[in-house]
């Protein structure tokens, strides 16, 4: 596996930052736990419709929840793709949805097309966060198509002011018609993208956590803030989360 490679906003000034970079995690995790009791949602709510944003990314399910799980998610990562597509619904039916797991995305940047995508998804809020990313991972090729039609334009908008480069740069690459067709109008992906803020935190998330947890690849997990290890599908991860009990 290629190592994962995070990005500043002055990596938009190298073409190399186009890249997309291979995915794949590494740890350990794997523990053998008692079955766990389930715990019974508000009345009149799921778990698995019960989602918040944190520090780092949005955490679907019960926030007390003795198992928590963290994903480490790239949205141009196709194995991120590919355990979103896998994983999602059985991963609400079987444990987010008892009570007893936790599920807590945080977006990893990789490139310029990451740091778009995950900004635009992350502005739309709680109850938008999951589905809209589930939906970006399934269109990963049509999210891909405009920047690699046009990749001379990171270094072209590298010159304008900051907070005018990322809205250039996704019209550019024409993901302000990529979120628009997901029901993010253009004004509202001006707006995320216009927030030098909201972008440096993107990135500085991505490489506090890339230090803590020694992230190489995603996707990335941890169980209980343990790194999971060897375990990127979502076949491995359902097994480590019914031998820490849920089951």
């Amino acid at each position: 596996m290629l190592r994962t490679k995070t990005v500043s906003i002055l990596a938009l000034t190298c073409a190399a930052a186009l890249s997309l970079s291979a995915c794949g995690g590494a740890g350990d995790g794997s523990t053998t736990s008692d079955a766990l009791p389930k715990v019974a949602a508000p009345a009149g709510h799921s778990w698995s419709n019960t989602v918040a944003a944190t520090a780092d990314g949005f955490l679907m399910g019960n926030p007390d929840a003795p198992i928590k799980l963290v994903e480490f998610a790239s949205l141009t990562c196709s194995h991120c793709a590919q355990f979103s597509a896998t994983a999602t619904e059985p991963m609400k039916a079987e444990f987010i949805d008892s009570g007893r797991v936790s599920w807590e995305v945080r977006p990893f940047i990789r490139d310029p097309l990451d740091l778009i995508a995950a900004t635009v998804v992350s502005c739309a809020g709680p109850d938008r966060f999951f589905p809209l990313a589930d939906n970006v991972f399934a269109s990963q090729e049509q999210l891909f198509a405009g920047a690699q039609a046009n990749q001379a334009a990171a270094q072209t908008v590298a010159t304008l002011p900051e907070a005018q480069r990322f809205p250039a740069l996704a019209h550019a690459w024409k993901l302000d018609e990529f979120f628009a067709a997901r029901g993010i109008p253009a004004a509202e992906v001006n707006r995320c993208l216009s927030d030098p803020a909201a972008i440096t935190k993107r990135t500085e998330v991505t490489e506090r956590n890339a230090r803590q947890y020694e992230i190489t690849g995603t996707p990335t997990f941890l169980i209980n803030g343990t790194v999971v290890a060897d375990a990127n599908e979502w076949a491995q991860i359902r097994d480590r989360l019914k031998a820490a009990g849920a089951r």
